[in-house]
């Protein structure tokens, strides 16, 4: 455990930004999961509708410096070449 004043609250600045960052990657994983889901069952469509969303997620995490902007562009055009690609 931490012993002087400054190394505790970096710890708990640690722990929180880690709780939030982990948050948006849940998320985007989720997100990514479905949409290669609904491809693999042919509800292209559907896969189209939450195209947005995962686009603003991913973009959100890139802003907060969760990912990076290229990985958040990477995974961007990966989704959108994969329910693409299924038609």
């Amino acid at each position: 455990m931490p012993i002087t004043k400054s190394s505790q609250k970096a710890l708990r600045q640690s722990i929180k930004r880690r709780e939030h960052n982990l948050l948006y990657k849940k998320k985007i994983r989720a997100l990514i999961k479905k949409a290669r889901n609904l491809v693999l069952e042919g509800k292209k469509e559907e896969a189209k509708s939450i195209l947005p969303e995962i686009y603003k997620v991913l973009d959100k995490a890139a802003k907060e410096n969760v990912i990076k902007k290229n990985t958040a562009s990477k995974k961007k055009s990966r989704i959108a070449k994969l329910i693409e690609k299924k038609s």
